[in-house]
């Protein structure tokens, strides 16, 4: 995720950083010298047709339309993920206090919360593919973590031994009737999150949002250049580009949205909100807690 205060003026047009004009770049200068080619045939080989500016701009009015709709849809998967993880966060801490009251201070505690910590770094894995077995190693021991691991559903797995111990706890009277259940109903929040993130990775939009967008985006920006013949002379290629710019740009910046948990600039920080839970774990077993994950070139992992 970019983290960045408002660039300054001079600053505008040479920020890269999470930008989406290096993945764009071929378009708009392919849409330039397509504009460029088109005004030099018509001012100097044959005169090519035109296409009235006001039907182009209806064309574009629609386009942004319906861009605008795929944008405000990917956005609020981006959201909904963001909103997930922050509950995540909010569930591990009050979990913490929780085990507190019921439990106090012990074994019980440190092996839940531990467990809690290897769940989150598991569904990380699960759902973009980082490496996290030493992580996982770290807190709840080698031998644990690899039984973890081996589990089809290693999250899932992480749940049901943090299940089983309070079920331990409960028949060996280390907590009564309302703390099992208290814990119980605050465990039962991380499968419905981990479920929930799972249902925005496996389901994108709709397939047919896309090849509908970047098609009329491609039309729109071939047929642009034939209604500017007149009106924008030798800045045709100039104007064409920007075009290109917005269309593409909006397009492209849709697509990462639709997918908050990919290894891209602008998806769900999911490094650093597990050490945020680590930081909050730490504090509440009284370990020496690690440092804040901080941005790498404004980029928070």
């Amino acid at each position: 995720m970019i983290v960045r205060d408002t660039p300054r003026r001079r600053e505008i047009f040479l920020i890269l950083s999470g930008s989406v004009v290096p993945r764009i770049l071929p378009n708009i200068i392919g849409a330039a010298l397509w504009a460029l080619l088109v005004l030099v045939l018509d001012r100097y080989v044959v005169a090519m047709p035109q296409i009235s500016i006001a039907a182009m701009g209806v064309f574009g009015l629609s386009l942004s339309l319906f861009l605008g709709f795929r944008n405000n849809a990917a956005y609020d998967r981006w959201w909904e993920a963001r909103r997930i993880w922050g509950r995540m966060v909010s569930d591990v801490r009050s979990l913490a206090q929780e085990l507190r009251i019921f439990a106090g201070n012990g074994p019980d505690e440190e092996y839940i919360l531990t467990r809690i910590l290897a769940f989150h770094h598991l569904h990380r894995a699960q759902l973009r593919g980082d490496e996290v077995a030493e992580t996982v190693r770290h807190w709840v021991g080698p031998e644990a973590a690899e039984q973890l691991m081996q589990t089809e559903n290693s999250p899932n797995a992480a749940l049901r031994d943090i299940a089983a111990r309070l079920r331990e706890m409960a028949e060996d009277g280390r907590i009564d009737g309302f703390g099992q259940r208290a814990l119980a109903e605050r465990l039962a929040a991380f499968p419905a999150a981990q479920a929930g993130n799972e249902r925005l990775l496996t389901t994108p939009l709709p397939f047919v949002y896309s090849l509908l967008v970047w098609r009329t985006t491609y039309l729109y920006c071939l047929l642009l250049p034939f209604a500017l013949l007149d009106s924008a002379g030798w800045f045709e290629p100039l104007v064409a580009a920007v075009v290109a710019y917005v269309f593409f740009g909006l397009a492209e910046v849709t697509h990462e949205l639709e997918h908050p948990f990919r290894k891209q600039a602008n998806s769900v920080p999911l490094s650093a909100m597990c050490r945020v839970m680590e930081i909050s774990v730490c504090n509440a077993l009284g370990r020496d807690v690690p440092p804040k994950l901080e941005p790498v070139n404004y980029v928070l992992d």
